[in-house]
């Protein structure tokens, strides 16, 4: 039988157990107020790696704002799925995929994009100092292969932060690579299209958690000033990597463009499926780039699942 088409709740989860639980919260804070303009809305704190109590996948559209583990790696993801829950954003494969540093530069290497070279290892299986070195140099970024935030993230310059660096490892995946000096650059993706690019200036010298968040450490261009072929490179590079890694409705992508590499510059570093929300965020700054308002912008990334969500509802089976 047909059912009377009606719109749906917006349902959006913030918070989570992941050490970034503290963003998500004001991502979805901000998010909740610019999607009340558009839809009904309602906010569902995640207090534990489950479903929220009161999910109705007859009424409710999932926007998540939960970054790191388990919101973002396809662990939510796949218990939307089970629950028949319609959700913006990547599916659970994507998400698993663009939260393994690892995975990402394969899958986007294979379609052509530019990678740095690395190591990957388990805690229990670290690398020696000497070892690293030998590999890629001193000069090398030490950082868990599925966080983000840039939590646990390290510069080391020399051999005695390195080991030191190492040393703190205990637990999780890790990737080593080596320390590329460049411009840092950012862009949106929405519905497979490329958006503003956005230069990344930290004053500190390194985009570190601290340097993301807190006020005044760092400097945003938008755009970022850049040839026009070297911006359309950039937005090519970043569509590329989007669909080789499987991703839908949105993302952030993010890359390094060393400028003294002349052949092949532009550095691929990582896809954030559920990037910052807050009006200041980067996905943002590249949307209003592409003139779109903070409160346009969060009703297109949630427009694909509401049309998922009309389409599934139009016959229901006896």
């Amino acid at each position: 039988m047909t059912i009377p088409d009606r719109t749906p709740i917006i349902a959006v989860l913030c918070g989570g157990t992941s050490a970034e639980r503290e963003v998500s919260l004001g991502s979805g804070a901000a998010s909740a107020l610019a999607l009340a303009r558009t839809f009904p809305t309602r906010v569902f704190r995640v207090e534990a790696d489950a479903l929220p109590a009161g999910l109705d996948p007859a009424r409710h559209v999932v926007f998540s704002t939960l970054h790191g583990t388990f919101g973002e790696d396809g662990g939510m993801q796949r218990l939307l799925d089970a629950a028949g829950v319609t959700y913006a954003g990547c599916d659970a494969a994507a998400s698993a995929l663009t939260m393994d540093k690892v995975a990402t530069k394969a899958a986007a290497a294979a379609r052509g994009v530019n990678v740095a070279r690395h190591l990957s290892f388990v805690a229990a299986q670290k690398p020696s100092a000497d070892e690293v070195i030998a590999s890629l140099g001193e000069q090398v970024v030490v950082k868990p292969s599925d966080e983000g935030s840039s939590v646990g993230l390290t510069v080391a310059t020399d051999r005695a932060v390195l080991a030191s660096a190492l040393a703190a490892i205990t637990r999780g995946n890790w990737m080593i690579e080596p320390r590329l000096a460049g411009r840092e650059l950012s862009v949106g993706v929405l519905h497979g299209k490329a958006m503003g690019v956005i230069e990344i200036r930290p004053k500190s010298g390194v985009y570190d958690y601290a340097s993301k968040y807190t006020a005044g450490a760092t400097e945003y261009l938008a755009p970022a000033p850049l040839p026009a072929a070297q911006t359309l490179a950039v937005q090519k590079a970043a569509e590329t990597a989007f669909a080789a890694c499987g991703c839908r409705d949105y993302a952030r992508v993010d890359f390094i463009l060393c400028e003294q590499n002349v052949n092949n510059p532009l550095y691929l570093l990582e896809i954030n499926t559920l990037p910052g929300m807050k009006d200041t965020s980067l996905l943002p700054k590249s949307a209003r780039c592409a003139g779109l308002d903070f409160t346009a912008l969060v009703r297109e990334l949630v427009s694909p699942a509401v049309q998922r969500f009309r389409a599934g509802r139009k016959t229901v089976h006896p």
